[in-house]
Formats: structure tokens, C-alpha cells, sequence
């Protein structure tokens, strides 16, 4: 297969390419810095900006990846790249697609979510069919989701991935928790009780795979169906490194620290991965230790 991935440069992007192109596949990667892309990620044949349209000009599967990181200071501006970049940019890309004769446009595009869709649920148990929080983040990941959908008028096969925190020890929430985790500093976040879902970094590379090489549309939980508490997250992370786990943070710490950013951190998410698994598609990695134990002994 040809593949056409934004944001190759990101943690599963540049995963992703390496995966395909183990198997035989092609990867080009789509960036604001092409040059920087192709010598960042050596599994990509070539780097295209944005705003070509060469890039996705007979490809068989689109991925779609790019957006503004979502930590950080919630400032006004920063919102705004966090919107813009996946709003707008999902709009600008399925526009690039319809330009192109139907014949070079791409079979289907796997567009990135996440599980900020269903803002914050408490204790309640999601899936694929549960309807959107009322939160910022979920409001983009609505608005986000639509513009994707829009490439179905073009002939396209869409699929929705609604990842959840994904674990790997070189990017993403894991990353960042290692040195504090690894200082006995890691313990319950305003609480803990909330709940976490997250899946291992190979389970995200093949799960964006599987939907660009099966026939499944539409949404698809990216996590693992077996979600944790925060303060198990971290009592576990604490186990597996040797360390302790049991200084909380509190909420209004965060608050203070981390600004609108922090609802991401304290809110509940308890996704089940219901229509993905009904499609085909296994974890390899489900429960939380074993796949921690898997990642940081690499």
C-alpha cells in the first residue's frame, strides 16, 4: 500500500511509518517542514508540505495526524491552535483530496480523534456510540470528526480513531510521568478517581492500520478496554518502576500549574472499545502492567 501520513514527525506517526514500510508498504509523510520530515523519519520515501496536493494524489490510504499538542497553558492563542489545527486543518486537507480527478484520490482516510469527544463522564461506561461532552475539547473533536466525515462525499472511506492515552517512554503522557514517577513523585492527581484510558504504542500503529487495511468506516475507540483509575495508573507506574507512588497533587494545584489544561488531567473518561473489537481488531497490550512492563523494558 501507498500511505500519506500528517504529522509523520509525531509519536505515532513516525511509528506508523516505520511499521508500514517494514511490511512492504510506502510512506510519505506530510509537514510544515518537509526537508526536516524526511531526515527526521527515515521510513518516509518523501515529505510533502501541507498544501500540496501531490501528497495525497493516488496514495491508498490517508492518515491523518497533525494537530497542536494539547498540554500546555491554555491560553486564548493556544486554543486556538489547538482548534485550528485540527478543524481547519481537516478541512484543508479533505479539500485538497477534492481537487484531484476521483480516480488519484485516496481510498480511505484515518483520521486522529481522541477521547476528549465525550468530556467529562464520571463513572459511566463509553463506547463508539456515546454521545460528545460539552467541553473545548470536545467541541473539537466534534467539529473535528465532521470536517473528516466531509471526505465521504468525495468517494472516500472514512474512519474516526478515538485515541486514548497513548504509552510510550519517548513521547505522550508516559514520558513526561517517568522522571517525577522515577523521584517517588507520581501519586494521585486531584483524587484519582478519575478514570484513564490508554492503550500501548504498538496497539495505536496497528489500530490506525487496520483501518486504512480493512473495510471498517466510522468511529473507533483507540484504548485498550480495560481503563484505570489515575490513582492506579500510578500506583502500578510506581510498581513497575520500584518506586513509590502516594504524594498527591491536588486539584486546585493543577489548576494553578497547568491552567484549562488541568480538566484534561482531573476529568473521567471510562472508554470501552465495544465497535472495535466487534470489527476485528485485538490488543495485544490490554492490561496496564504487563504493557508498562513491555515499554520500559525496550
Amino acid at each position: 500500500m501507498q500511505y500519506a501520513i500528517t504529522g509523520a514527525t509525531g509519536l505515532i506517526g513516525a511509528a506508523l511509518a516505520a511499521s508500514v514500510t517494514a511490511d512492504g508498504s510506502r510512506a510519505v509523510g506530510i509537514s510544515r517542514s518537509p526537508e526536516s520530515a524526511a531526515a527526521r523519519v527515515p521510513a518516509l520515501e518523501a515529505a510533502f508540505a501541507p498544501d500540496d496536493a501531490d501528497a495525497y494524489r493516488g496514495r491508498d490510504a490517508v492518515v491523518h495526524l497533525a494537530g497542536e499538542p494539547v498540554p500546555g497553558l491554555w491560553t486564548k492563542a493556544k486554543k486556538a491552535r489547538i482548534r485550528d489545527s485540527r478543524v481547519d486543518g481537516t478541512r484543508r486537507l479533505v479539500s485538497l483530496i477534492g481537487q484531484l480527478p476521483s480516480s488519484e484520490r485516496p481510498r480511505v482516510l484515518v483520521s486522529s480523534s481522541a477521547v476528549g469527544f465525550y468530556g467529562h463522564r464520571g463513572d459511566e461506561e463509553l463506547d463508539e456510540d456515546s454521545a460528545p461532552g460539552d467541553d473545548f475539547l470536545a467541541g473539537v473533536c466534534k467539529d473535528w470528526e465532521a470536517e473528516a466525515l466531509k471526505a465521504r462525499d468525495l468517494g472516500v472511506r472514512v474512519v474516526l480513531v478515538r485515541s486514548g492515552i497513548v504509552l510510550s517512554p519517548h513521547g505522550g503522557a508516559l514520558k513526561q510521568m517517568l522522571l517525577p514517577a522515577k523521584l517517588g513523585l507520581t501519586g494521585p492527581l486531584g483524587g484519582g478517581r478519575q478514570w484513564w484510558s490508554w492503550m500501548h504504542l504498538n496497539d495505536a500503529v496497528r489500530l490506525f492500520r487496520f483501518g486504512a487495511e480493512t473495510e471498517v468506516e466510522g468511529p473507533l475507540a483507540g484504548a485498550s478496554g480495560n481503563p484505570v483509575s489515575q490513582r492506579e495508573f500510578a500506583r502500578t507506574l510506581g510498581r513497575v518502576l520500584r518506586r513509590p507512588a502516594f504524594l498527591p497533587a491536588p486539584g486546585w494545584l493543577l489548576k494553578l500549574v497547568l491552567g484549562g489544561f488541568a480538566v484534561e488531567v482531573l476529568t473521567s473518561k471510562r472508554l470501552l472499545p465495544r465497535r472495535t473489537t466487534e470489527s476485528g481488531f485485538a490488543f495485544d497490550h490490554a492490561t496496564l502492567e504487563p504493557a508498562l512492563r513491555d515499554l520500559l523494558a525496550r
